[in-house]
């Protein structure tokens, strides 16, 4: 009996420390995994896709920015994803007019900071360097590189069409971890563009005006928007079929030929300009003075800015007024820069910004 049990009674110690080295191995890939997603490399940055398909590596968490190039529409963006106190450069020369007094509503402060790009608009790279941003934004392609180069985060940002826009302010949301914000946007995107052409579709073409967005001192149809929001908001634009790229320059003579009947420009010195040129009196919006500024906040209205759905309706406001007898459209602006903007507007200050006089 004694000489059956002997064996196992002399495996007894190697069958312990063979025990208690498997349950330390347990021990330590337990402790390992538990502390493996704090150190696994990468862990602090992510990925993103920008609007010319490049892959840019951000940090988790945003918390300064640059924009350079069309910095109010850039800002526009920022400002409805309410990441205004982000940016830390100021408006370039050009923007720092009263015409873009809002900006320091949506992010009070931001005339106190640097410029950081030159009259002619080329980033001033040396001075965003030491701002240290998380991430330069840009419209511009030609500044990616360069900006690049120098050490720099660059996203860029680019849109022609209307789904562009809702596409730029998904990337927002992402970008700052605004998802919901972003998806608001579009929410209220698509019903304010979609009950102005509930109304204005069935109108027939021999009803609908003929319309002109353009720059007097360069006859220019400056945004290829507007032929989007002109048509939407029920007018029939005149540079529609001849317009091929961003922009569009024309003569007085083809001008003459179009015979607006409803003229938009951007400036109060625009609508004047309209008005003072003799050579413009025959043209039916002249003669019939309806020839009208669009609204200016973040960004003028007319051109590429978060606010487009304000400029559908506004223009339908203009072209088609008897079409929408049930929009209040003060209301609707301030509802729109309180749900969006998060910013709550004055009844003088939605006056001030309708007026056309920014």
């Amino acid at each position: 009996m004694f000489s059956i049990h002997r064996p196992f009674a002399a495996r007894r110690p190697a069958r312990a420390a063979l025990t208690l080295l498997v349950s330390l191995i347990a021990v330590l890939v337990a402790g390992c995994s538990s502390i493996a997603p704090q150190a696994a490399p990468g862990a602090s940055k992510r990925t993103v896709t920008d609007m010319g398909n490049r892959s840019v590596s951000l940090p988790a968490q945003i918390k300064r920015v640059v924009t350079v190039g069309s910095v109010p529409v850039i800002n526009s963006f920022i400002f409805a994803v309410g990441k205004g106190d982000t940016i830390v450069n100021g408006l370039p020369q050009f923007a720092r007019t009263p015409r873009y007094r809002y900006h320091s509503l949506f992010a009070p402060g931001i005339n106190e900071k640097p410029m950081m790009q030159a009259s002619n608009n080329d980033p001033n790279v040396e001075e965003i360097l030491k701002a240290e941003p998380d991430v330069v934004f840009t419209m511009d392609p030609p500044r990616v590189e360069p900006l690049e180069k120098a050490g720099l985060r660059v996203v860029l940002l680019q849109w022609r069409d209307p789904e562009d826009v809702k596409q730029v302010m998904t990337l927002m949301g992402q970008i700052f971890d605004e998802r919901a914000r972003a998806e608001a946007y579009v929410k209220t995107f698509d019903e304010v563009v979609g009950r102005v052409h509930r109304e204005t579709s069935a109108i027939p073409a021999d009803q609908r005006p003929r319309v002109l967005y353009f720059t007097p001192a360069t006859l220019t149809q400056p945004h290829a928007i507007a032929e989007w929001w002109i048509e939407t908001a029920g007018g029939r634009s005149v540079t529609r079929e001849d317009m091929k790229a961003e922009s569009l320059t024309f003569t007085i003579e083809q001008l003459l030929r179009w015979d607006p009947q409803v003229i938009l420009v951007n400036s109060p010195a625009d609508a004047q300009g309209v008005f003072n040129d003799a050579r413009l009196a025959p043209v039916q919006a002249v003669k019939d003075r309806r020839v009208y500024t669009a609204p200016i906040a973040a960004h003028t209205w007319g051109n590429r800015t978060t606010e487009q759905p304000m400029t559908v309706l506004w223009a339908a406001s203009k072209i088609h007024g008897d079409r929408l007898p049930g929009v209040d459209l003060p209301k609707e602006v301030k509802a729109f820069y309180r749900d969006i903007f998060r910013t709550e507007l004055t009844d003088a200050q939605v006056t001030d910004i309708l007026s056309g006089q920014l």
